[in-house]
């Protein structure tokens, strides 16, 4: 059996997206259908769209979401038809080398639905970072699937598939923020803003976000920034080492994923300070910086991919701490939208006055 259903494409590089009719097969072994009831608006949809990926077009874009289980295929046991799930890409295996290890954050082997999703006249889909979730309903791997408390709000949870827990991953799991530590954040998008309220949660003293925008300045201050600075009018470097006894942050967390925004996050640190790298450079971006600096000032130079989160274990505590009030998801939804209007939200990213928009079905 399959299922005809609504889902947002993207057809050919740089093309606006249609919404057309998506074939969903019934799950095999190992699979869910899960029914969409909210899904976030990310870049990483839009850079799809633009063939920033790759260009195994037509893809069914989408990949913040959560919804609820509708069926599963054999073999699933750790959720079943009803549970609310949170969405996400990195599922992991459980035998590779890093899950073995006990670090299964960094596994080697995700996986995805096995069977693909079709448009009526049969041709492939590619699922947005393996879930394509800007449809009523998507297939996935059962991993995929993370159950959480039916309490919370369906457009604030699904922002953990990949934003909001790629920011407060960042400052948690892969700065490990902690009491009273000073934390840089350069870049006040939703990643950045999420890792200000990361470093919050953790108990953070002082945390500093740096930015060119005033307005979004003003939104990390409201999520638990206690200072800002405007790199346009001032060096962010200077201005950080001075509201830190001229030291340098604890902690700096790169939102942007440029190489001059990198540069300024390694000379922010205090000395044996973190770097995490969590913004996302293009291929072509390269790095120059002086050996001896980066053996002279010690500490760690991080990346941070997805946050290096286990949504087993994150998801249901982060969602916890929402519903009793401690961690703010709902400061991230700036609107909800219809599944026809993805491609005028990608319009409005570029106006930097929305930190998500949301599709709820």
């Amino acid at each position: 059996m399959s299922h005809q259903v609504r889902g947002v494409v993207a057809r050919g590089k740089g093309a606006p997206v249609s919404l057309e009719t998506i074939i969903v097969p019934d799950p095999g072994p190992g699979e869910a259908l899960v029914k969409i009831e909210a899904c976030g608006v990310c870049h990483t949809d839009l850079h799809y769209r633009e063939g920033g990926i790759n260009d195994d077009f037509p893809f069914l874009l989408g990949h913040e979401a959560a919804g609820v289980v509708e069926s599963v295929g054999e073999g699933v046991t750790d959720v079943a038809p009803g549970d609310f799930v949170i969405l996400n890409w990195r599922a992991v295996c459980g035998q590779c080398r890093a899950c073995l290890r006990g670090r299964p954050w960094y596994c080697f082997n995700t996986h995805n639905a096995k069977q693909k999703m079709t448009l009526l006249d049969g041709t492939e889909l590619s699922p947005a970072l393996g879930i394509g979730a800007f449809a009523e309903k998507t297939l996935v791997a059962a991993g995929q699937c993370t159950k959480v408390d039916r309490s919370a709000s369906a457009a604030a949870a699904g922002l953990l598939g990949c934003g909001v827990m790629a920011g407060i991953g960042a400052a948690i799991n892969t700065g490990n923020v902690g009491r009273g530590d000073s934390v840089a954040v350069i870049g006040c998008g939703g990643v950045g803003d999420a890792a200000i309220m990361g470093s919050n949660l953790a108990g953070a003293a002082k945390i500093i976000a740096v930015d060119l925008d005033d307005r979004k300045l003003e939104t990390a201050r409201k999520l638990g920034a206690t200072h800002t600075v405007n790199s346009k009018e001032t060096d962010p470097v200077e201005a950080i080492r001075e509201l830190t006894g001229g030291h340098g942050a604890d902690v700096v967390i790169e939102a942007v994923g440029r190489p001059e925004t990198y540069q300024q996050a390694f000379y922010a640190r205090d000395l044996a300070g973190t770097v995490v790298l969590v913004g996302v450079p293009t291929p072509e971006m390269k790095l120059e910086l002086p050996l001896l600096d980066v053996f002279g000032r010690g500490g760690s130079l991080k990346s941070s991919w997805y946050g290096d989160c286990l949504p087993s274990r994150d998801f249901p505590m982060l969602i916890d701490l929402y519903l009793q009030g401690r961690l703010n998801l709902d400061a991230f939804v700036t609107e909800t939208i219809a599944l026809d209007d993805v491609e005028k939200a990608f319009e409005r990213m570029h106006g930097g006055d929305v930190l998500r928009s949301v599709v709820v079905l």
